[in-house]
């Protein structure tokens, strides 16, 4: 949980200093993402064979959509 008082010094950071801190914890996000994938290891990939419901609700959304921006 985010204190009250990070989240009242973060709004008193000036725009440079708030865009350098988005970078740090950007950055840090990052490294974390890569670090889920680890070299040598095998990981399991899901085919979309035999995805038949799947498939037919992807369309409905699509088309769903479609209708929507007309």
């Amino acid at each position: 949980m985010v204190s009250s008082e990070l989240i009242s010094t973060l709004q008193g950071l000036s725009r440079a200093d708030k865009f350098y801190v988005m970078q740090v914890l950007l950055s840090d996000l990052a490294q974390q993402e890569t670090d889920l994938i680890q070299p040598d290891q095998s990981y399991p990939v899901w085919p979309p064979y035999d995805a038949d419901e799947a498939a037919d609700t992807m369309l409905k959304v699509l088309q769903a959509a479609k209708q929507d921006s007309e």
